[in-house]
């Protein structure tokens, strides 16, 4: 029977529970187990497709062409998973199905209700990934708990664990432990409010992820562990990590949550072997060449809106063993200052989607300095709509060319 991983967030949201579930994921596959990942999203929204990067961030398309939250991005690049439109579900989704299932006449003319009606459908949104072939799947709860949107999905997390047995799933809770430095102290407090309102919604974490500036001493552990009713071993201490993300699976095996949550699913494994992974670090360490590309978006004060470009060039260096600097280019600055200001001596030029007509005349700046110079380029979406209007109008001489999207009125659509 597959077994599932349930990943909840508290105090405060961005904690990381997307890399977290990624890095658990990627340490149960280095045991030779078959894992699937997913995240539910409470915003009311359909998918992420038309919501703004300052609002959510990047978008990640799955292969079927799904358009979803981009912690999706981080489960590809930490696993062998492959994502689909089964790994991500929003409040959106989950409503408009059972809307759809009520109009056609599905539930024999009952009432619809949050309960069941909609942690039914969660519940089988959960279970689209089960399979014979399938170990583990980890389920991530976007959110934090006592998020009024959040409760649907733990009543619905809390309804599986009844259903399908306490001994095939397990519960992550990750949290915040502050550091105040006017007191010199670590504050355990929040985080026991957080696990206690988990606690009221009938979910009793079986590990708790810290996330904290400071180390965790014995006595802060043996003090959440007392009030948070888990195991003292089952307290994982998560620093800070930078400036790679990619050493979290190592502060978690360090620290055995990975046997811990073999152990306690019952799971059989074949050994466990991070080599592969030491060797990913190793590479973006000590690179043995580095190269310079430049990124050139509406975004980039965002971090968020193009994490897996920035990403993807990581890896790209790590196939290459090389080190990726990345030059994050505003396109209005080269509208103010030209491209040359901004790009001379790179050694490849990105330009990637975005909305509207703001910062595009820098776009297609930066597309002709990179041809003229023939410097690599690649365009994605609105990039590569951009290389075409300034292909039309330096190369074929159609002045005046656009795109009806920035000027309807332009001579030549």
């Amino acid at each position: 029977m597959t077994k599932h991983i349930f990943v909840t967030g508290g105090v405060v949201s961005s904690l990381g529970k997307g890399l977290n579930s990624a890095s658990i994921g990627m340490l149960l596959e280095s045991r030779g187990l078959k894992v699937r990942l997913q995240k539910f999203d409470p915003y009311v929204n359909i998918d992420p497709g038309t919501m703004s990067p300052y609002e959510h961030g990047e978008v990640y398309v799955t292969d079927d062409g799904a358009e979803t939250d981009l912690d999706l991005g981080h489960y590809e690049r930490f696993t062998q998973s492959k994502t689909n439109r089964h790994c991500n579900f929003t409040t959106g989704s989950i409503y408009y199905s059972v809307i759809m299932k009520e109009r056609k006449g599905e539930y024999l003319g009952k009432t619809v209700q949050v309960i069941p009606h909609i942690t039914n459908e969660i519940i089988e949104c959960i279970q689209k990934l089960d399979g014979p072939d399938v170990d583990v799947v980890i389920s991530e709860i976007g959110g934090i708990v006592g998020d009024i949107e959040n409760q649907p999905f733990l009543e619905a997390i809390r309804q599986f664990g009844q259903k399908v047995g306490k001994e095939n799933v397990l519960y992550i809770h990750l949290t915040l432990v502050p550091y105040l430095s006017a007191a010199e102290e670590i504050k355990t407090k929040p985080t026991q409010h957080s696990v206690g309102m988990l606690r009221q919604a009938g979910i009793q974490p079986d590990i708790i992820i810290c996330r904290t500036e400071k180390h965790l001493g014995a006595e802060t552990k043996e003090k959440l562990s007392l009030f948070c009713n888990v195991d003292k071993n089952a307290i994982i201490e998560e620093r800070d990590v930078k400036p790679y993300l990619y050493e979290i699976p190592l502060i978690l095996v360090d620290q055995g949550l990975d046997t811990f949550i073999v152990q306690k699913l019952g799971l059989k494994t074949n050994g466990n072997n991070i080599d592969k992974w030491l060797s990913i670090l190793e590479i973006l360490k000590n690179p043995s060449q580095a190269t310079e590309i430049a990124i050139v978006g509406k975004y980039i004060a965002h971090q968020s809106a193009y994490e897996s470009i920035y990403e993807s060039l990581i890896h790209g260096g790590i196939g290459n063993n090389a080190r990726v600097h990345v030059r994050r280019v505003e396109s209005e600055d080269i509208e103010k200052n030209g491209a040359r200001a901004h790009l001379e001596g790179v050694k490849g030029i990105l330009v990637p989607g975005g909305f509207g007509a703001r910062g595009v005349e820098g776009k297609i700046e930066a597309i002709r300095y990179a041809r003229e110079n023939k410097i690599p380029f690649f365009g994605i979406c609105l990039g590569m709509q951009c290389a075409a209007i300034e292909f039309a109008r330096n190369v074929c001489n159609l002045k005046g060319a656009n795109s009806t999207e920035f000027d309807v009125n332009t001579p030549i659509p």
